[in-house]
């Protein structure tokens, strides 16, 4: 967790409490409670009023964050895309989802704050994607940190092979994820689907961005070829056999 999302976890959990331990703070944002002493700290140095007292806790003061103003179709827009990301992705991202909706419910303004709940839109529970054997958190770090890949697959047809990529962008098709990448073996822009993928290993040297092997440049590619958007096996630009 970075220290802003740590420091604003504690605000928000002194808002909504009397009194709170060093403890419950390092529970909730697992750290030491060395570390809550010093985030308490600089708190107080950068004017909230938090105050302590010895061997009972923090409490919170006369201090807001200022409304975030919602309208009702803005609200059901972020509770059905949270609900979406926490049924249909790995852990890590459900639970960074389920954050992300805690966060915004606690700073809606009064009258507003029972909307998120009241949010009649769902994601279905019995969504079952294919059964995958790749840590997704590690191949989304990948592509957030642009590291080449390496991993084995098998095409619908059972043939396997070796590659390794360059990952750009985790696509979601209804039924099944597609990884899109720039794959060395052929030399051009390839699809692969995480459920055919195993033994995957990321590299330690960043990739470079050049042209022509950008997401922007498959982007481009894929708007021109629409007569090859994806297909009910969940293929998309030339998902590869061999």
């Amino acid at each position: 967790m970075r220290r802003a999302d740590r420091l604003f976890r504690i605000v928000q959990y002194l808002r909504r409490r009397h009194i709170v331990t060093a403890h419950q703070l390092a529970e909730l944002t697992e750290v030491s409670e060395r570390t809550i002493y010093r985030d308490v700290q600089d708190l107080m140095a950068s004017g909230v009023p938090v105050e302590s007292e010895a061997g009972v806790g923090y409490r919170l003061r006369g201090y807001d964050l200022p409304p975030l103003m919602f309208d009702r179709e803005e609200i059901e827009a972020v509770v059905l895309g949270a609900r979406m990301v926490e049924r249909w992705t790995d852990p890590e991202l459900a639970a960074a989802a389920r954050r992300a909706m805690a966060k915004v419910e606690a700073v809606l303004p009064e009258g507003m704050d029972g909307l998120m709940e009241e949010t009649a839109l769902f994601a279905p529970e019995g969504f079952r994607q294919p059964h995958t054997t790749i840590d997704f958190a590690l191949l989304r770090r990948a592509i957030r940190e642009k590291r080449r890949i390496r991993f084995a697959y098998q095409d619908a047809a059972g043939n396997p092979t070796c590659r390794t990529v360059r990952p750009l962008a985790l696509a979601f098709f209804g039924s099944v994820w597609n990884l899109v990448t720039w794959c060395e073996l052929r030399d051009d822009f390839r699809a692969f689907r995480p459920d055919r993928m195993s033994d995957l290993e990321p590299f330690e040297e960043v990739f470079p961005e050049e042209p022509g092997k950008m997401l922007k440049d498959f982007t481009r590619l894929y708007e021109k070829r629409t007569a090859r958007v994806t297909g009910p096996d969940g293929k998309s630009c030339s998902e590869e056999s061999s």
